[in-house]
C-alpha cells in the first residue's frame, strides 16, 4: 500500500517516511499542499495521506478541500494546533483523524493502521444486510463502496462516511445513537463520540443531499440519534 506524507518540515518527513516504510507500506512524500495534489493525481492508488496542516504554498485544509472533490481517500491530519474547535474544523473539512505535535510516531502508525482497516472493512459489522441496498434515491454498493442517485449521479464518500450510510441504510427507520454509530463503524469504544459522529453525518449530508437535489436522506431524531426513513 502506498502512503502519502505531506509536510514542510524534513526531520518529521524523514522519521514518518521510516516508520511508514518499516510497517511494510510504500512511502510517498511532499513538502507542500500543491505537491502533494500532484501526488495525489499521479498515484491514483494511494491509500492514505498523513497531511500536515500548517504549510507553504497550500496549507492542508486547502488541500482536503480540493482532494475531497473527488477522492474519498483516508486523510489523518497533522496539526501543532491542539484546541477542540481545531480539530473539529478538520474534521469537518474532511479529515478522517486528527493527531497533534509533537506525537509519538507509534501512535501515528497506529491511527493508519487502524484507519486502513476501516477503509477496507467499513459496513462489515452489518454483513447480514444485502450486498446491494436500493433505499430512497439510492442504490448503496456495499462491495464496491459506490453509492448513487436514481438519476446516476455517484456521489464520493470516504470510507468512514459511506460506513454510517450503510449502517443507517441497512437498518431503515431505525435511530442510531452517536455511540451505536461509533462503536459500529469507528469499531473503538465510544469516547467522547458524539461530536466525531455529528461532524461526520453533517458532511454526509451535505453529499447527498447536493446529489438528490435537496432531499434529506439521513434524518436526526433530537435528543436521540439518526436514521433514516422508509415510508
Amino acid at each position: 500500500m502506498k502512503i502519502l506524507i505531506v509536510d514542510d518540515d524534513q526531520e518529521i518527513l524523514e522519521l514518518l517516511e521510516i516508520y511508514v516504510k518499516n510497517e511494510g507500506y510504500e512511502p510517498i512524500t511532499a513538502m507542500d499542499g500543491k505537491e502533494a495534489l500532484m501526488m495525489l493525481r499521479t498515484n491514483p492508488d494511494i491509500s492514505l495521506v498523513i497531511l500536515d496542516i500548517m504549510m507553504p504554498e497550500m496549507n492542508g485544509m486547502e488541500v482536503i478541500k480540493e482532494v475531497r472533490k473527488d477522492n474519498g481517500v483516508p486523510v489523518l491530519l497533522l496539526s501543532a494546533k491542539a484546541g477542540a474547535m481545531d480539530k473539529i474544523q478538520g474534521l469537518i473539512t474532511g479529515a478522517d483523524d486528527y493527531v497533534t505535535k509533537p506525537f509519538n510516531p507509534l501512535e501515528v502508525m497506529a491511527r493508519v493502521k487502524a484507519l486502513l482497516r476501516r477503509a477496507q472493512t467499513s459496513g462489515n459489522s452489518v454483513q447480514a444486510a444485502p450486498e446491494v441496498l436500493d433505499i430512497g434515491p439510492l442504490t448503496i454498493n456495499k462491495d464496491s463502496h459506490e453509492v448513487k442517485t436514481a438519476d446516476g449521479v455517484e456521489v464520493n464518500l470516504t470510507a468512514l462516511e459511506f460506513g454510517v450510510l450503510y449502517l443507517l441504510a441497512s437498518h431503515p427507520n431505525r435511530v442510531f445513537s452517536a455511540d451505536d454509530i461509533f462503536e459500529r463503524v469507528w469499531q473503538q469504544e465510544a469516547v467522547v463520540s458524539a461530536k466525531t459522529v455529528m461532524v461526520h453525518v453533517s458532511h454526509l449530508r451535505d453529499k447527498l443531499e447536493e446529489a438528490t437535489k435537496g432531499n434529506q436522506v439521513v434524518q436526526t431524531v433530537w435528543g436521540v440519534g439518526y436514521k433514516i426513513e422508509v415510508l
